[in-house]
């Protein structure tokens, strides 16, 4: 029997990498009841994960760019690499640099499977994960002496889930001459002068759109990390992008540098939040943490509209957004629920 391994011990070399690389050729070994799995997520030249299924003695492998599509609404882009050793079922750690694959690999799910088709061309397969479970197929579209495959889930997602809108127009403020007097029901955000943008993470990728659907994610490539860092999390971000000089001055961004502020969560992991009031989706957009070189999550005042005022003034900012706990986001809307005071 040909040795099935023999192509990831060829690119691998034992005194560099901690991989697993077994001396020998693996035994077809049978097992009783499903067969295992393990997805990783893999921070290589580009972030990808890994599937790979326990089949004939080997983990046959797939790298998925995206990762595994989440509703049945989309095909993703699955490359179908060498098989690993049954030891990759537990691996994690760091590939050094200049080794094949090098970068950080971490466990993201792991669980068994049903395989229900098994072709050299196709594979249906439904897994049982702690984080992924659903009906999957795998189906080779030519090219690339075979590597070229596509991954699509055919079962409905689960209930309550929605798939990602693949468009949200901000809501806008409307201009007011001072603070509201019921201040207690309002909540207060310091106002930005940036430019106002949407962002679209989704499987480690980010689409950022302008106020006026413009896509203009190739104009802010330092953002890009933001949906890295987030990976697995997909969400939609309502946020200011800006640019904050030597002396804290807040400029206009440019394209090699500057800061998203992200002020409203509109979407998260398949449930919508629009609906939502203001004060829940600032409770999730806190709990969701976003924050990192390029971005970040600006404080918010609950009920002191002349603390977030005051702040305004000390930061030489133009004023502050008054957006009312109980308001609804309403897209592509100006609103009275939500009011933008100057400081002046």
């Amino acid at each position: 029997m040909a040795d099935r391994l023999e192509e990831y011990r060829r690119k691998r070399d034992a005194a560099r990498t901690p991989e697993p690389v077994p001396r020998r050729p693996p035994r077809r070994r049978a097992r009783a009841g499903e067969a295992r799995f393990v997805i990783q997520q893999h921070h290589a030249r580009a972030l990808h994960w890994d599937l790979r299924l326990e089949h004939d003695g080997v983990l046959a492998s797939w790298a998925v760019p995206r990762g595994l599509p989440r509703d049945s609404g989309r095909n993703h882009l699955a490359v179908h690499t060498e098989d690993h050793p049954m030891e990759y079922l537990d691996f994690h750690g760091e590939i050094p640099a200049g080794e094949y694959g090098g970068g950080t690999m971490t466990i993201h799910d792991r669980g068994t499977y049903r395989c229900e088709k098994w072709q050299d061309d196709e594979v249906v397969v439904v897994l049982d994960g702690e984080r992924t479970r659903g009906r999957y197929v795998l189906f080779a579209t030519g090219g690339r002496d075979g590597r070229d495959w596509m991954v699509r889930r055919t079962d409905p997602p689960p209930p309550g889930w929605t798939p990602m809108p693949e468009l949200v127009r901000p809501m806008h403020t409307t201009p007011a001459a001072r603070l509201p007097r019921d201040a207690d029901a309002w909540g207060y955000e310091l106002r930005w002068d940036g430019v106002r943008a949407m962002a679209y993470v989704s499987g480690g990728r980010l689409r950022l759109l302008s106020e006026t659907d413009e896509d203009v994610t190739g104009t802010y490539p330092w953002l890009r990390g933001m949906a890295e860092a987030l990976a697995p999390t997909e969400a939609v971000l309502d946020g200011v992008l800006v640019r904050i000089d030597g002396a804290g001055r807040v400029r206009r961004p440019s394209g090699r540098d500057g800061q998203f502020l992200i002020v409203d969560l509109l979407w998260l992991e398949g449930v919508g939040s629009a609906d939502v009031p203001y004060a829940q989706r600032r409770e999730l957009l806190d709990g969701l943490a976003p924050a990192g070189t390029h971005w970040q999550t600006p404080p918010w005042f609950p009920g002191t509209g002349a603390e977030a005022l005051d702040t305004a003034r000390a930061q030489r900012l133009p004023g502050v957004v008054a957006k009312r706990l109980d308001s609804v986001y309403e897209p592509g809307r100006r609103s009275r629920r939500w009011l933008s005071i100057d400081t002046s």
